[in-house]
């Protein structure tokens, strides 16, 4: 009979959701606990609302209404400051509180100065826990420490599970409805097929979590992702290991058993080293053949000094390659950049979306250099003086917590904001044959760059306007000349399109799209807002001021269906009603709507003016 018999399960949410699908949390960790002890126990339990800030009362809810003696926490550093919010309220309820994941395993003395964690568990957790439950907190148990008369007890460490096809398939039935759907048939899921990583990236902390690369053989792979396949309902796999094709041989072997066992219906994503890629090129083939859309590369930086005090082992030249060996092979390339490093300057920064570009990349993920617990940049950038903030809310990759060298946080933010907008697919508006569909565009890339400065709760909307007006005005300082040709030609403009970008300093810049040749062609330049306007005029501060006001649920409501939409085109009909049942959905969309028609009201109201020349 277990110690614990009744256990609610906890994953952190993290306190600042990025406006990217991809990255809502599919509490994987966790029903890998609930599967390590669901045949020892009496009950488990989820709270609803695990993926926004609902989850609080329902949290409190559970705890009224059930009986539950222990409460199991799992936090990323990101989300470290709710898991204690959450284990203040487990600990008014008198529940007993274990704390487990990334960010207890690296800073175990702090967490356990709280009054209100009991113990925590460190490293893997599946053996632990189901030692702990079955018999109650003991010095015999590796892998726990506590505190006792003032003193920490350590445990000893577990050894890792080497053999991890031993690991029971994650429980994911335990998880609660998620937009409409059951915890077992998500939209969007993750799996992992390894732990561990070969390689020792300064920045990473799975070295102090997982340690060396362990892979799960291609029989125990292939029969977890047959409970998530599904004929009817293409789903978007996430394989979030931190390398999948470390083992070309055993990647080879699980794209044979799906395709044999026609396990095909999916659009999967996934990471890994460039390098990786280029030894799997005669497999890129069966890779897209079971649904590979998407690699994530980390390039992290197009300086090999940089590279080499990251101990990043990546070749500029594997990762050429590799983009085009992905593209040739019809699946996606996306680069993960890094920039912040110590010693690099404004004027290397801006050298990243250029090298993007340069790659052939229509993808790139920039981030600011995040000095996480349990890596060795938190060390590094800690004994330096470097750290500019211990406020874990803002450990969520772009949001800066460090200065370097030549660059404060604020140097760092409007780098992000530059790099976003310097590399920014351009190329999707040239492609657009109307004004309607450039100023669409326009508004969605906006948008998002938009979302991903909110993600820092340190800027107010001024604030955020400012920062990405400024960074258009440096980008057009560079004196970019966006071109878009493609076979066969795209139409032949009859006149060009201008779309204006305007500022409450009494600027704004201008966007010229042109015919050149059998192609298209896109100047900016910077003007007084005085000066008359010919196309559609976007105030920036009215675009700041409508994403502020959807909540970031309400937005990952948003795209969450849209992905839905996007795989599966045959849902669309009965998806828009979902998305139209919504009240907060429609209420956003009035939003939108309200601005596209700001937008070219404005257009309009300047039409009676003397028509600007477009520049050569």
């Amino acid at each position: 009979m277990a110690y614990f018999k009744n256990i609610c399960l906890i994953e952190a949410p993290q306190v600042v959701v990025t406006p990217f699908p991809r990255f809502i949390t599919d509490c994987i960790g966790i029903c890998y606990l609930a599967a390590a002890v669901e045949d020892i126990v009496d009950t488990l339990v989820i709270p609803d609302n695990y993926y926004n800030d609902g989850l609080f009362d329902s949290f409190r809810s559970l705890l009224n209404n059930r009986t539950i003696d222990l409460v199991a926490i799992s936090s990323m550093t990101g989300g470290f400051n709710n898991a204690v919010r959450l284990a203040r309220i487990a600990k008014e309820h008198g529940k007993f509180v274990v704390m487990g994941g990334f960010h207890p395993t690296s800073l175990p003395e702090e967490v356990l100065a709280l009054d209100c964690v009991d113990l925590i568990a460190i490293g893997e957790g599946e053996a632990t826990f189901r030692e702990l439950v079955q018999n109650g907190p003991s010095r015999d148990i590796k892998g726990l420490a506590w505190r006792e008369n003032g003193q920490t007890v350590y445990t000893g460490m577990r050894e890792l599970i080497m053999d991890v096809d031993s690991i029971r398939y994650p429980l994911r039935a335990l998880r609660p409805e998620r937009f409409g759907e059951k915890g077992d048939d998500y939209t969007i899921d993750t799996i992992y097929t390894s732990r561990g990583c070969p390689w020792s990236c300064s920045f990473c902390a799975n070295d102090k979590m997982h340690k060396q690369w362990r892979g799960r053989s291609a029989e125990n792979v292939v029969n977890e992702i047959a409970q998530l396949h599904d004929p009817k309902k293409k789903k978007l796999i996430k394989i979030w290991d931190a390398n999948f094709l470390t083992n070309i041989k055993r990647a080879e072997e699980i794209c044979d058993l799906m395709i044999a066992r026609g396990l095909t219906n999916f659009r999967i994503m996934t990471e890994t080293r460039a390098k990786d890629v280029v030894r799997a090129e005669r497999i890129l083939g069966k890779l897209r053949s079971i649904g590979l859309k998407k690699v994530g590369l980390g390039i992290e930086s197009p300086n090999p000094q940089t590279l080499e005090l990251m101990n990043k082992k990546n070749s500029l030249d594997d990762v050429s390659k590799a983009i085009g060996l992905l593209t040739s092979h019809g699946i996606g390339a996306e680069g993960y950049f890094i920039i912040g490093h110590h010693s690099e300057s404004e004027e290397d920064t801006m050298a990243y979306p250029l090298f993007a570009k340069s790659l052939g990349l229509k993808q790139s993920l920039f981030m600011a250099m995040t000095p996480y617990p349990g890596t060795k940049i938190f060390e590094e950038y800690r004994s330096e003086g470097n750290i500019t903030s211990s406020d874990w809310d803002l450990y969520n990759n772009f949001t800066p917590v460090i200065k370097t060298a030549s660059m404060d946080t604020a140097d760092l933010v409007r780098m992000l904001a530059y790099c976003n907008v310097a590399f920014c697919n351009y190329r999707s508006l040239l492609k657009r044959d109307s004004e309607r569909g450039v100023l669409i565009v326009f508004l969605r890339d906006l948008f998002q760059l938009v979302f991903l400065l909110r993600v820092n709760k340190g800027l107010d909307q001024k604030a955020v306007s400012k920062i990405i007006f400024e960074a258009f005005v440096r980008y057009l300082e560079t004196n970019p000349r966006i071109e878009y040709r493609n076979s066969p030609p795209p139409p032949v403009l009859k006149q060009p399109y201008v779309v204006s970008l305007e500022h409450s300093s009494g600027y704004r810049v201008d966007c010229f799209i042109q015919q050149q040749g059998d192609g298209r062609a896109m100047t900016m330049k910077k003007v007084s807002s005085s000066q008359p306007a010919t196309g559609p005029v976007i105030s920036l501060d009215e675009v700041v001021s409508a994403a502020w006001s959807i909540s970031m649920d309400i937005l990952m409501r948003m795209l969450y269906r849209n992905e839905l939409i996007r795989n599966n085109p045959g849902l669309t009909g009965r998806q828009v009603l979902a998305l139209l049942a919504d009240r907060d959905i429609r209420n956003a969309g009035f939003k939108l709507a309200g601005l596209y028609r700001s937008c070219v009201q404005k257009k309009n109201k300047a039409g009676s003016r003397q028509p600007q020349k477009v520049p050569a």
